[in-house]
């Protein structure tokens, strides 16, 4: 019988659970979509999170809600407790990216079916010998006043084949499953697979190795029966409802089942092996060093690939990071096991998509732009990492431990992780001081954020006057006028500011600009220059501190700069939606200014948007704006309900248990942010892209403007149109006449080109009738007006044409605009046999008129800046060939 190819098997469980009533239902990204909390997705009940917490009924589907659903679920596990980096290509079953095949029941089947089905499947389907299969459940805790999971041991007993002494009993670490410190959990049951051969099992029970860390006896299976719900104070609470959530580890099953001791030996890796093997020209399975460099980037290379689909580019913090170190720790094992000395990793992809074309075919709809973040990352590091690695090496000489600052300079110079660091020390038998090195990391964060803007959390050189007690309070998205009153003045050598108790005066954050406008009390007249964000309130920076600053005050924005600020922040919403439609989904903010005159956005895509692409998302930004989209302004939103709803998030960013969501249609553009907006796009005007370049690797940047910015950009063009239209004649079409002068421009450029070189033949013709005798070597030098380099070549072509033997030809011309000489010097073949040779005769020429040249014996040119010399230079060509003769 012949074994069952990985996306048979893949699709197998999917077609057998589709049979028993369950929705098949698509992966979620692997970058969780709108939950900063979450770095990657790591399990594949993440999606069903809402369900299980009883915030939603079940899975809508074509009208109907569904209570069972089965799907492979592309995960990463990098970090915190679910961290198997180190393991990776080391052993046969770990991995950064898995697949997990799951089956879920959400408050409709419980223990019995997911044991029955399990056992149905891995037996009854796949063939799996019983006598191989364990299962283990939990064994009660005391300190959570749990029982055994007896219901369960009993179940694997009545409903299957296995042997009952196949079904074991293990503690809370191992057989009880927590979403996280609070929420849903409950026992779980594992079936473990013995893979040993008879003899070894013969030898020592399977029993006695479950949960020993034994590649060839692992877990294969985990049901996981969700009964509670883990309360803050650490008891627990019986669900209403109870859930089956099931994973297995779709890499191993493949190994198993295709009767693999490695899951690198499956077709899940052993493609992108072949691949890595052949670029390297080596054989895998030849030398364990190379193997597992084989294996590592076989691993990583899918971990970032799919990550970088799935929305993340590799950058310096969060899961840019992450990636960007997988990807690094791959381009080390490449460069010393593998001797890959050039980017690599990037040719990878092609191979991997292919593989997954029918089950996650968004990778190969971006395997250009995927190739490219990595080879931009590929090329960066390879800079630095021969040294770096160098550097190493001579650090670790004759110790036992790299202190902190060496691992700090790796990090620091040549964008070595910590982890690299650490990984090529444990290679080494050799310490890391982590301590130190975190210390330092800390400390150029702290310098980092001390050379930003000043603002008032480091008031400490303030000297602050409390005029008032109170609170300051913004109240500047409904306001731009208020009665307010002085809280406190403060002043030092570069600042004057003040604290109010009510401000419509809106602070420089999110990319958008500060408000500026004026405080006024009677005839006293305050300057707002810039507003800044404190803990203590908005912190207005003025031009002077007022004479009496107690009081009622009035604080009123400069309210058309607000609006036009307004109109390039609302712009800017639906223009990152456009462009989220255009390009993709993995475009994300990473950056962006918001200003009364242009706004400015930096998001995430690799290749340089086509000016096509461009003119498609400004045509759809303007049809938005003609739709006059009402403003949904909601502040106070739960950050659920937000996440629920769809609204975009900036990974990394803090966001509160409340959030303000700005909505322009629910079905178009619905984002968290703290700017000011136009109450319907309408009052946006126009809407026009002025620049797009690269602002970083895997970051493009557009800039553009709306409102009267826009309106000044089109009457301006217009006015050049216009003063175009008159300079070629307003009865002609401006493109045609365009056209028609471009094409009598360079007929007539042509006419001139004829015109000169007929005037340098005749030139040529003059100067070869006045030669002067050189020992029997006729020398002809001569300039020739308005000649360029090449027509001087063509006039030396020309000279030794018709002066055959005997001659030395050596002309000259100068381009006055430019403040450049072009020499030329042609030599008769016969004189060649002599020795006088152009191509050093022109260097010598070339140096006296500040330049230099050279070419083949019979013609040479050079170059030069000081047109004064050329006769200077035809005297020493008369030395020259006397020399030679």
């Amino acid at each position: 019988m012949s074994l069952k190819t990985a996306a048979q098997i893949r699709q197998d469980f999917l077609d057998f659970f589709k049979d028993k009533g369950h929705l098949i239902v698509d992966s979620a990204p692997v970058v969780p979509k709108n939950d900063p909390s979450l770095l990657f997705t790591n399990a594949g009940m993440n999606q069903f999170k809402p369900i299980f917490l009883g915030e939603q009924e079940g899975l809508k589907d074509d009208g109907k809600i569904w209570n069972r659903a089965a799907d492979t679920q592309r995960c990463i596990r990098v970090s915190g407790k679910h961290n198997d980096l180190e393991e990776v290509g080391h052993d046969t079953y770990h991995h950064t990216l898995f697949e997990m095949l799951g089956n879920w029941s959400f408050g409709d089947y419980f223990k019995e079916q997911a044991i029955e089905w399990a056992w149905e499947l891995l037996v009854d389907e796949w063939g799996l010998d019983p006598d191989r299969l364990y299962a283990t459940v939990f064994e009660g805790d005391e300190s959570d006043g749990l029982p055994a999971d007896d219901e369960s041991a009993k179940l694997w007993v009545e409903k299957t084949s296995i042997s009952p002494d196949h079904v074991l009993k293990f503690d809370k670490k191992d057989n009880f499953w927590e979403m996280g410190e609070t929420g849903p959990c409950g026992p779980c049951s594992e079936v473990h697979v013995d893979l040993r051969t008879d003899e070894e099992r013969k030898k020592k029970p399977g029993a006695e190795l479950v949960n020993m860390d034994d590649p060839r006896v692992m877990e294969i299976w985990n049901l996981v029966f969700i009964q509670f719900n883990r309360q803050q104070d650490g008891s627990l609470k019986k669900l209403p409802a109870q859930h089956v959530d099931t994973g297995m580890g779709f890499e191993r099953i493949c190994a198993v089942l295709q009767q693999k001791t490695s899951n690198y030996d499956t077709d899940v890796f052993q493609p992108i092996i072949q691949k890595i093997a052949d670029l390297a020209g080596k054989t895998y399975g030849d030398d364990e060093e190379t193997d597992i460099a084989m294996r590592v980037i076989s691993d990583h290379i899918r971990a970032v690939s799919f990550s970088i689909m799935d929305g993340a580019s590799p950058s310096n913090e969060g899961r840019g990071y992450v990636i960007r170190r997988i990807l690094r720790r791959a381009i080390r094992y490449g460069w010393d096991r593998l001797d890959f000395k050039k980017p690599f990793m990037s040719k990878l992809v092609p191979v991997l998509a292919e593989q997954f074309v029918d089950v996650f075919p968004e990778l190969d709809g971006q395997i250009e732009y995927i190739q490219n973040v990595i080879l931009a990352e590929e090329k960066s590091f390879l800079n630095t990492l021969g040294q770096g690695i160098e550097l190493f090496h001579s650090m670790i000489e004759g110790k036992e431990k790299l202190s902190g600052d060496d691992a700090f300079k790796l990090h620091d110079t040549y964008g070595f992780p910590i982890d690299l660091t650490e990984l090529m020390a444990r290679e080494k038998g050799v310490e890391v001081d982590t301590g130190r090195f975190d210390e330092l990391m800390k400390e150029q964060k702290e310098r980092a954020r001390a050379a930003g803007k000043f603002t008032a959390s480091q008031k400490s050189d303030l000297n602050w006057e409390v005029i008032k007690g109170g609170q300051s309070e913004f109240v500047g998205y409904d306001e731009s006028r208020v009665e307010t009153s002085i809280l406190a003045t403060a002043e030092n050598e570069e600042s004057k500011i003040l604290l109010l108790e009510k401000t419509p005066f809106y602070a420089e954050s999110g990319g958008q600009v500060a408000d500026i406008g004026v405080i006024t009390n009677g005839d006293e007249t305050i300057k707002v220059k810039d507003v800044q964000k404190s803990d203590d309130g908005h912190l207005h920076y003025v031009d002077r501190l007022p004479s009496n600053p107690t009081g009622n005050w009035i604080a009123e924005i400069d309210l058309n700069r607000r609006q036009e600020i307004e109109k390039h922040h609302s712009v800017t919403h639906i223009m990152h939606a456009a462009l989220r439609d255009v390009l993709g989904d993995h475009v994300a903010q990473k950056g962006s200014l918001v200003a009364p005159d242009r706004l400015r956005f930096d998001f995430s895509h690799f290749e340089g948007v086509k000016k096509e692409e461009l003119d498609r998302v400004e045509q759809q930004v303007n049809e938005k704006i003609q739709e006059n989209i009402p403003l949904l302004e909601e502040r106070n939103v739960p950050i659920d309900e937000a996440r629920e709803r769809g609204a975009m998030m900036l990974f990394g960013e803090k966001y509160g248990d409340q959030v303000r969501v700005i909505t322009f249609d629910p079905n178009y553009s619905v984002e968290l942010c703290g700017g000011t907006h136009v109450d319907a796009t309408g009052k946006i005007g126009y809407f026009r892209f002025t620049d797009e370049s690269s602002a970083a690797a895997g970051i493009r940047r557009v800039e553009a403007v709306a409102g009267k910015k826009a309106d000044g950009l089109l009457r301006s063009e217009k006015e050049q149109l216009q003063k175009a239209r008159e300079l070629i004649g307003a009865q002609k079409e401006l493109v045609s006449g365009i056209k028609s002068l471009i094409e009598k421009n360079r007929e007539l450029e042509k006419e001139l080109e004829k015109l000169i070189q007929s005037q340098a033949g005749d030139s040529l013709d003059q100067i070869l009738e006045n030669g002067k005798d050189i020992s029997g070597v006729q020398l002809y030098t001569g300039k020739v007006a308005g000649a360029d380099m090449d027509t001087l070549k063509q006039l030396g072509y020309d000279a030794l044409e018709k002066t055959k033997k005997e001659s030395v030809v050596v002309l000259a011309s100068e381009d006055e605009e430019q403040g450049k000489v072009y020499i030329m010097a042609a030599v008769t073949d016969d004189l060649i046999q002599k020795g006088v040779k152009a191509g050093n005769m022109v260097s010598q020429l070339g140096r006296i008129v500040g330049g230099g040249g050279g070419g083949q014996p019979n013609l040479a040119t050079a170059g030069g800046r000081f047109p004064e010399k050329i006769d200077e230079a035809f005297k020493k060509a008369e030395e020259l060939v006397k020399a030679e003769i």
